[in-house]
């Protein structure tokens, strides 16, 4: 049986240093400007609340930007990441800013075993993570068991809408399975989203889709009680390419009728005292 963990760890090595040399992820703005945050962060601040003085993970963290943009809120934040070459440039770029952060490679369903239970008031997963998962109740579990009694979960992510969709096609239409499956999708793609001066040699991944309703009851049958769900018409890259405009501030929406589909979402939900 093929790794899917080493497949998507190697494609996320290679992506790493170009993501980090990439003006979309900006080291060189966190470096000069000690109130940078990242977009993804900066988007959900109306519904992010203070964080300050609170212990977070931030879980499939990749280089580290919103890691690092959770810490100058003021958290406390360890960051966990299966890619290596992915921390190392989290390391650098924590250490260059002179922010505190404990960086660990793992996957997200050792996690526990890395960090003990019941050790942090927030855990954080942002863009484009939970696709990687195979099952979606394991890391509900995972994340339950992070959190202390009282502590939150705090996911923005790709709607399983647009995941299902055909980003190559000339209009989307639904093309891969809206609700979890056992198989991988496996595809293809010598590309990343970032600007890049050359195609990857790493190509293959695999990547799952979680429908909304699977998701949240992972949550709630694992004691969590949700506490905000807001659906996004706009997305951070242009998820699809034939379909969508760069807004005014900087996410991509569909041209013609962006209500047709949810593009992204919020979702909070807190573990029971």
């Amino acid at each position: 049986m093929t790794d899917s963990f080493a497949v998507n760890r190697a494609n996320w090595d290679e992506r790493a240093p170009i993501h980090a040399r990439s003006a979309e992820y900006g080291f060189a703005r966190f470096r000069s400007d000690p109130g940078h945050l990242s977009d993804i962060v900066r988007f959900d601040l109306p519904r992010l609340g203070s964080v300050a003085g609170l212990r977070g993970v931030h879980l499939q963290c990749h280089i580290g930007t919103d890691t690092l943009s959770l810490a100058r809120l003021g958290a406390r934040m360890s960051g966990l990441d299966l890619s290596p070459a992915s921390l190392a440039q989290a390391r650098a770029l924590a250490e260059s800013t002179g922010a505190e952060i404990d960086y660990h490679e793992a996957n997200v369903y050792q996690a526990v075993d890395v960090f003990g239970e019941d050790r942090f008031d927030l855990v954080y997963t942002g863009i484009g993570a939970l696709c990687w998962l195979p099952r979606i109740g394991e890391w509900a579990d995972v994340v339950t068991r992070l959190l202390r009694p009282g502590g939150r979960l705090f996911l923005r992510e790709g709607h399983p809408m647009l995941w299902g969709l055909d980003d190559e096609a000339e209009r989307a239409w639904p093309k891969y399975d809206y609700f979890e499956h056992p198989e991988p999708l496996v595809f293809e793609d010598d590309s990343t989203y970032v600007a890049a001066e050359e195609p990857l040699r790493t190509t293959v991944t695999h990547s799952w889709n979680h429908g909304l309703g699977e998701i949240v009851t992972g949550l709630l049958d694992r004691g969590m009680t949700l506490t905000g769900l807001t659906e996004h018409d706009t997305v951070p890259w242009n998820a699809l390419p034939n379909e969508m405009e760069r807004t005014e501030h900087g996410e991509w929406r569909l041209r013609d009728n962006p209500r047709r589909i949810a593009a992204t979402y919020t979702l909070q939900a807190v573990l029971s005292s």
